[in-house]
């Protein structure tokens, strides 16, 4: 059984509720800009002095599964780290941090996660095998093709999946990983390059 300080019986109930009616507030670019550099500043901070960051909103165990949950979605791959690499963790916690609404629905469905794991596997999520992890993740993953009883951890699901990629794209790692090159100057501009025409099937005019 996991950390019983995770949630009470009334906030998992508030927190599921909040998960089935729809997904958490999602940050708006300032505040998740924000997020970024205080996340940011205060991992170095912890790298500094030795020791690792220390979750200011989310638990022991939730920030482990967390760490676990934002991996499945953007692992480490030949072009780029990790989401964990990347801080979005870190980042999470910060903007929970930042916007306490938004912690009711958030941390309810990592609950809810739990709860169809133990359901499932009779253990909480970070202790579950990979195929276990993906045999749950299937179910919420594909809203299209989602059965009504996960109607609830889909909707929490897919905010959750588009939060870890606010997180891992306003990272450093993520920044390069999509070639963002800054406000460069263009001296001349030649219109779109030819390779992308060739890419979209078509000639450039």
């Amino acid at each position: 059984m996991s950390d019983q300080s995770l949630f009470s019986r009334r906030e998992l109930v508030a927190g599921l509720a909040a998960a089935t009616a729809g997904a958490f507030l999602q940050p708006s670019a300032a505040r998740a800009s924000e997020a970024t550099k205080v996340a940011r500043a205060a991992r170095s901070a912890a790298t500094a002095a030795g020791g690792a960051y220390q979750p200011k909103i989310y638990t022991a165990h939730e920030y482990a599964t967390v760490q676990a949950l934002v991996d499945e979605i953007i692992p480490k791959d030949d072009k780029s780290g990790s989401a964990t690499e990347a801080g979005v963790p870190e980042f999470m916690d910060t903007m929970l941090d930042l916007e306490p609404n938004m912690r009711t629905a958030h941390r309810g469905g990592l609950a809810w996660l739990d709860h169809e794991s133990r359901r499932r596997f009779t253990k909480d999520f970070v202790a579950c095998s990979t195929i276990e992890r993906h045999a749950l993740l299937d179910d919420i993953a594909w809203p299209a093709k989602t059965k009504p009883e996960f109607a609830a951890g889909m909707n929490w699901f897919n905010a959750f999946r588009d939060f870890t990629a606010t997180g891992f794209f306003t990272s450093e790692i993520g920044v390069e990983d999509i070639g963002y090159m800054g406000n460069l100057p263009v001296m001349k501009w030649e219109g779109c390059p030819s390779e992308n025409y060739t890419r979209l099937g078509t000639s450039k005019p």
